[in-house]
Protein backbone atom coordinates (compact mmCIF):
# COMPACT_ATOMS: atom_id res chain seq x y z
CA UNK A 1 0.00 0.00 0.00
CA UNK A 2 1.25 3.50 -0.79
CA UNK A 3 2.35 5.58 2.03
CA UNK A 4 0.99 9.44 2.06
CA UNK A 5 4.03 12.18 2.18
CA UNK A 6 4.57 13.81 4.97
CA UNK A 7 5.30 17.71 5.61
CA UNK A 8 8.26 17.29 8.46
CA UNK A 9 7.18 19.72 11.10
CA UNK A 10 11.19 19.86 12.34
CA UNK A 11 9.62 19.28 15.79
CA UNK A 12 10.33 16.25 16.65
CA UNK A 13 7.92 15.21 19.53
CA UNK A 14 5.11 16.19 17.31
CA UNK A 15 6.30 14.55 14.15
CA UNK A 16 6.84 11.39 16.28
CA UNK A 17 3.72 12.01 17.08
CA UNK A 18 2.17 11.98 13.63
CA UNK A 19 4.28 8.80 11.95
CA UNK A 20 6.47 10.96 10.61
CA UNK A 21 4.72 14.60 10.04
CA UNK A 22 1.24 15.92 8.71
CA UNK A 23 0.33 14.46 5.72
CA UNK A 24 1.09 16.66 2.76
CA UNK A 25 -1.45 19.06 1.69
CA UNK A 26 -3.57 19.41 4.87
CA UNK A 27 -5.39 21.86 5.95
CA UNK A 28 -5.02 21.95 10.17
CA UNK A 29 -6.62 24.17 12.23
CA UNK A 30 -3.86 25.25 15.28
CA UNK A 31 -7.02 26.20 18.04
CA UNK A 32 -6.25 27.68 21.42
CA UNK A 33 -6.60 30.89 23.49
CA UNK A 34 -4.68 34.32 23.50
CA UNK A 35 -0.99 33.96 24.25
CA UNK A 36 -0.46 30.23 24.38
CA UNK A 37 1.75 30.17 21.22
CA UNK A 38 0.13 29.73 18.09
CA UNK A 39 1.59 31.96 15.74
CA UNK A 40 5.14 31.04 17.08
CA UNK A 41 3.86 27.63 17.02
CA UNK A 42 3.36 28.05 12.99
CA UNK A 43 6.69 30.54 12.16
CA UNK A 44 8.80 27.60 13.51
CA UNK A 45 6.42 25.27 11.07
CA UNK A 46 7.60 27.53 8.51
CA UNK A 47 11.29 27.91 9.35
CA UNK A 48 11.57 24.38 9.62
CA UNK A 49 10.09 23.69 6.06
CA UNK A 50 13.07 25.84 4.63
CA UNK A 51 15.60 23.97 6.01
CA UNK A 52 14.30 21.02 4.23
CA UNK A 53 14.51 23.33 0.83
CA UNK A 54 10.41 24.37 1.37
CA UNK A 55 9.24 28.25 0.80
CA UNK A 56 6.90 29.09 3.30
CA UNK A 57 4.49 32.14 2.98
CA UNK A 58 2.46 33.52 6.10
CA UNK A 59 -0.45 35.66 6.01
CA UNK A 60 -1.44 37.96 8.49
CA UNK A 61 -5.21 39.13 9.18
CA UNK A 62 -4.22 39.69 13.34
CA UNK A 63 -0.95 41.92 13.54
CA UNK A 64 1.24 44.30 11.41
CA UNK A 65 3.93 42.70 9.79
CA UNK A 66 6.60 44.90 11.21
CA UNK A 67 5.02 44.07 14.68
CA UNK A 68 4.94 40.55 13.84
CA UNK A 69 8.75 40.10 12.65
CA UNK A 70 9.76 42.03 16.27
CA UNK A 71 8.03 39.48 18.31
CA UNK A 72 10.02 36.60 15.97
CA UNK A 73 13.64 38.51 16.32
CA UNK A 74 14.03 36.84 19.69
CA UNK A 75 13.99 33.29 18.66
CA UNK A 76 16.93 31.59 17.06
CA UNK A 77 15.10 29.67 14.43
CA UNK A 78 14.03 32.91 13.14
CA UNK A 79 16.25 35.43 10.93
CA UNK A 80 15.69 38.57 8.78
CA UNK A 81 17.77 36.39 6.23
CA UNK A 82 14.81 34.11 5.40
CA UNK A 83 12.97 36.70 4.11
CA UNK A 84 15.77 38.57 2.37
CA UNK A 85 16.43 35.35 0.68
CA UNK A 86 12.92 34.55 -0.89
CA UNK A 87 12.35 31.72 1.11
CA UNK A 88 10.02 33.07 3.70
CA UNK A 89 6.88 35.89 3.04
CA UNK A 90 5.02 37.60 5.30
CA UNK A 91 1.98 39.33 3.95
CA UNK A 92 -0.35 41.12 5.51
CA UNK A 93 -4.08 40.79 4.80
CA UNK A 94 -5.44 43.97 5.13
CA UNK A 95 -3.07 46.00 3.06
CA UNK A 96 -4.20 43.63 0.24
CA UNK A 97 -7.91 44.64 0.82
CA UNK A 98 -7.27 48.06 0.96
CA UNK A 99 -5.36 48.04 -2.66
CA UNK A 100 -7.84 45.63 -3.99
CA UNK A 101 -10.37 48.32 -2.69
CA UNK A 102 -12.67 45.07 -0.52
CA UNK A 103 -14.94 46.03 2.28
CA UNK A 104 -12.74 44.94 4.86
CA UNK A 105 -15.58 44.64 7.55
CA UNK A 106 -17.82 42.76 5.85
CA UNK A 107 -16.97 40.52 2.46
CA UNK A 108 -19.43 39.63 -0.36
CA UNK A 109 -19.44 36.84 -1.58
CA UNK A 110 -17.80 37.97 -4.72
CA UNK A 111 -15.18 40.14 -2.88
CA UNK A 112 -14.45 36.37 -0.62
CA UNK A 113 -13.61 35.02 -4.00
CA UNK A 114 -11.37 37.81 -5.29
CA UNK A 115 -9.48 37.04 -1.63
CA UNK A 116 -8.89 33.84 -2.10
CA UNK A 117 -7.81 34.16 -5.86
CA UNK A 118 -5.24 36.50 -4.83
CA UNK A 119 -4.14 34.05 -1.81
CA UNK A 120 -4.18 31.05 -3.99
CA UNK A 121 -1.91 32.92 -7.40
CA UNK A 122 0.52 34.38 -4.58
CA UNK A 123 1.23 31.23 -3.28
CA UNK A 124 1.53 29.68 -6.52
CA UNK A 125 3.90 32.02 -7.51
CA UNK A 126 6.29 31.89 -4.65
CA UNK A 127 5.94 28.08 -5.22
CA UNK A 128 5.35 27.96 -1.53
CA UNK A 129 5.22 24.59 -0.04
CA UNK A 130 3.78 25.34 3.29
CA UNK A 131 1.55 28.13 4.38
CA UNK A 132 -0.13 29.94 7.50
CA UNK A 133 -3.05 31.79 7.51
CA UNK A 134 -2.93 33.50 11.25
CA UNK A 135 -5.71 34.15 11.99
CA UNK A 136 -8.83 32.32 9.97
CA UNK A 137 -10.91 33.33 13.12
CA UNK A 138 -10.22 37.34 11.91
CA UNK A 139 -11.10 36.71 8.68
CA UNK A 140 -14.15 33.95 8.93
CA UNK A 141 -15.80 37.30 10.77
CA UNK A 142 -15.54 39.24 7.71
CA UNK A 143 -17.03 36.54 5.71
CA UNK A 144 -20.40 36.51 7.92
CA UNK A 145 -22.37 33.42 6.94
CA UNK A 146 -21.44 29.97 7.81
CA UNK A 147 -21.79 29.06 3.80
CA UNK A 148 -19.22 31.25 3.05
CA UNK A 149 -16.89 30.53 5.48
CA UNK A 150 -16.94 26.71 4.64
CA UNK A 151 -16.86 27.58 1.13
CA UNK A 152 -13.61 30.18 1.18
CA UNK A 153 -11.93 27.17 3.56
CA UNK A 154 -13.24 24.41 1.29
CA UNK A 155 -11.98 26.17 -2.10
CA UNK A 156 -8.15 27.20 -0.05
CA UNK A 157 -7.73 23.72 1.46
CA UNK A 158 -8.40 21.86 -1.94
CA UNK A 159 -6.13 24.45 -4.28
CA UNK A 160 -3.39 23.72 -1.33
CA UNK A 161 -3.99 19.90 -1.97
CA UNK A 162 -3.41 20.41 -5.60
CA UNK A 163 -0.18 22.10 -5.14
CA UNK A 164 1.53 19.58 -2.19
CA UNK A 165 1.22 22.97 -0.08
CA UNK A 166 0.47 22.04 3.44
CA UNK A 167 -1.36 24.94 5.39
CA UNK A 168 -2.22 25.98 8.88
CA UNK A 169 -4.58 28.04 10.03
CA UNK A 170 -4.61 29.57 13.56
CA UNK A 171 -8.04 29.41 15.33
CA UNK A 172 -8.80 31.62 18.22
CA UNK A 173 -11.32 30.68 20.94
CA UNK A 174 -11.98 31.64 24.47
CA UNK A 175 -9.86 30.19 27.13
CA UNK A 176 -10.87 27.00 29.22
CA UNK A 177 -13.96 26.52 26.60
CA UNK A 178 -14.21 23.26 24.84
CA UNK A 179 -13.94 24.28 21.62
CA UNK A 180 -11.73 24.47 18.50
CA UNK A 181 -12.96 27.20 16.41
CA UNK A 182 -15.60 30.74 17.00
CA UNK A 183 -17.86 29.79 14.38
CA UNK A 184 -17.96 25.69 14.51
CA UNK A 185 -17.31 25.14 11.24
CA UNK A 186 -13.78 25.43 10.59
CA UNK A 187 -12.65 22.32 12.26
CA UNK A 188 -15.40 19.90 10.60
CA UNK A 189 -13.52 21.02 6.79
CA UNK A 190 -10.10 20.94 8.27
CA UNK A 191 -8.21 18.20 7.71
CA UNK A 192 -6.66 18.16 11.28
CA UNK A 193 -6.78 20.21 14.38
CA UNK A 194 -3.80 20.68 17.15
CA UNK A 195 -4.96 22.55 20.31
CA UNK A 196 -2.68 24.60 22.20
CA UNK A 197 -3.84 25.61 25.55
CA UNK A 198 -3.03 25.89 28.95
CA UNK A 199 -3.44 24.49 32.67
CA UNK A 200 -3.05 25.37 36.00
CA UNK A 201 -0.80 23.96 37.83
CA UNK A 202 0.12 25.33 41.50
CA UNK A 203 -0.52 28.65 40.48
CA UNK A 204 1.27 28.51 37.35
CA UNK A 205 -0.34 28.30 34.07
CA UNK A 206 1.46 25.60 31.85
CA UNK A 207 1.47 24.92 28.00
CA UNK A 208 -0.11 22.22 26.77
CA UNK A 209 -0.30 20.71 23.00
CA UNK A 210 -2.29 17.66 21.98
CA UNK A 211 -3.33 16.39 18.46
CA UNK A 212 -7.24 15.59 18.27
CA UNK A 213 -7.71 14.89 14.76
CA UNK A 214 -5.60 14.37 11.53
CA UNK A 215 -6.97 12.62 8.65
CA UNK A 216 -4.57 10.25 6.76
CA UNK A 217 -2.62 9.01 9.64
CA UNK A 218 -2.52 7.23 12.77
CA UNK A 219 -1.96 9.09 15.93
CA UNK A 220 -1.96 9.20 19.65
CA UNK A 221 -3.80 12.08 21.62
CA UNK A 222 -0.85 12.54 23.89
CA UNK A 223 -1.32 15.58 25.74
CA UNK A 224 1.96 17.76 25.90
CA UNK A 225 3.42 19.86 27.97
CA UNK A 226 4.90 22.68 25.89
CA UNK A 227 7.97 25.50 26.68
CA UNK A 228 8.83 28.06 24.25
CA UNK A 229 12.39 29.00 24.77
CA UNK A 230 14.55 31.56 22.39
CA UNK A 231 17.28 28.75 21.62
CA UNK A 232 14.98 25.68 21.01
CA UNK A 233 11.46 27.46 20.37
CA UNK A 234 9.13 24.82 20.62
CA UNK A 235 9.33 22.16 23.09
CA UNK A 236 7.40 19.14 23.83
CA UNK A 237 7.56 16.32 26.33
CA UNK A 238 4.83 14.27 27.98
CA UNK A 239 2.64 15.99 30.48
CA UNK A 240 2.59 14.03 33.22
CA UNK A 241 6.47 12.65 32.58
CA UNK A 242 7.57 16.64 32.77
CA UNK A 243 5.24 17.65 35.33
CA UNK A 244 4.84 14.80 38.12
CA UNK A 245 4.49 16.47 41.53
CA UNK A 246 7.00 15.99 44.47
CA UNK A 247 4.87 14.45 46.67
CA UNK A 248 3.73 12.00 43.53
CA UNK A 249 7.52 11.40 42.80
CA UNK A 250 8.49 7.27 43.78
CA UNK A 251 10.62 7.09 46.83
CA UNK A 252 14.63 5.66 45.19
CA UNK A 253 15.89 3.15 46.56
CA UNK A 254 18.46 3.15 49.50
CA UNK A 255 20.37 0.14 49.82
CA UNK A 256 21.01 -1.17 53.11
CA UNK A 257 23.27 -4.39 54.39
CA UNK A 258 19.77 -6.59 53.50
CA UNK A 259 19.36 -5.53 50.36
CA UNK A 260 17.03 -2.29 48.89
CA UNK A 261 14.80 -0.58 51.02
Amino acid sequence: METQSRCITGIEELDAELNGGIPTGSTVIVAGPSGVGKTTTCMQFLANGIKLGEKGVFFTASEPVARLINHLDGYDFFTQNLINEGKLSIIDIWSISDRLGLNTEHYSIEEANVLFEVIRDITKELDAKRLVLDSITSLCYRLQTREMIRDFIFKLGSFIAAINCTTLLTSEVPPRVFKYSQYDIEEFIADGIIFIGDIERKGDLVRTLQVIKMRGTAHNRTKFAMTLSSKKGVGLSPLLKAYVSPEHRPMPLVKSSTGFL
